[in-house]
């Protein structure tokens, strides 16, 4: 890959409206690179942040504890800056924890004043991140109030999918994931017992089966129309897509 570090950042989205000039400042701005395991926590909720994560290799959880509760409302894929809003905020209202081993590297807040100042065309990239991942979580509210347990888990794998494809990680069998049986409850808002017998009712269903957090599908087409997935909020192909000409100015 050209871009090492950043080469999924917006890809299949906006990337390609960004000038080669660009995509190398973007490459610039990562100066550190960490890896790490399963279940650290990158950034805890409160914390003041000081730089932004983004995301290499693997997944990344937004997550929020509530006494012996934990509820995954986000969840990341390579390519994404998983905190870009610290910038602004500075003190997050959740945590931000790895799943399986990552690698991330960071961007601190100094080089993100300089990006505001001096590159406004990545600086509306960088705002543009920011609004995608306001709107896959208005879809998880979504699918939270209007599809039951087993077609949540089925849009979050046809999600991934789509998400996984955009940076050109095609996904054409099974769905390999480090999540666990309680990631996917936590993630669709029920408890372990429910999520159990949501994955007995997709296998029921017949359009595929989940082990030890790998989607084993039976036609990921059937998969897509059980779940009711409309992928345009992802602003990849679709109506949504950005096709107009990107002014930097």
């Amino acid at each position: 890959m050209e871009y090492p570090l950043t080469g999924n950042f917006l890809a299949g989205r906006l990337r390609d409206n960004l000038s080669e000039d660009d995509l190398r400042y973007i490459e610039t701005l990562v100066e550190s690179v960490e890896e790490h395991g399963n279940a650290t926590v990158l950034i805890e909720r409160g914390q003041v942040a000081e730089r932004s994560t983004l995301l290499i290799e693997g997944f990344v959880f937004r997550t929020i504890e509530k006494t012996d509760r934990r509820y995954i409302v986000g969840v990341h894929v390579p390519g994404d800056f998983v905190d870009l809003h610290g910038f602004a905020l500075k003190r997050l209202d959740h945590n931000i924890v790895t799943v399986g081993r990552v690698k991330v590297g960071y961007v601190s807040h100094g080089a993100l004043r300089s990006v505001m100042r001096e590159r406004p065309g990545v600086a509306r990239a960088m705002w543009f991140a920011t609004l995608l991942d306001a709107a896959i979580h208005r879809k998880w509210i979504q699918t939270l109030e209007q599809l039951d347990a087993p077609r949540r888990i089925a849009h979050l794998y046809s999600e991934l999918r789509k998400r996984l494809q955009l940076i050109d990680r095609p996904v054409n069998g099974p769905m390999r994931t480090p999540f666990t049986q309680l990631d996917l409850a936590d993630m669709c808002g029920v408890s372990a017992i429910h999520a159990n017998r949501a994955v007995g009712k997709l296998r029921a269903a017949g359009v595929g089966e989940i082990r030890r957090g790998d989607l084993y599908p039976t036609d990921w087409d059937a998969l897509e129309a059980y779940a009711r997935f409309e992928p345009d909020y992802l602003y990849g192909d679709g109506a949504l897509r950005l096709t107009e000409a990107w002014d930097a100015a």
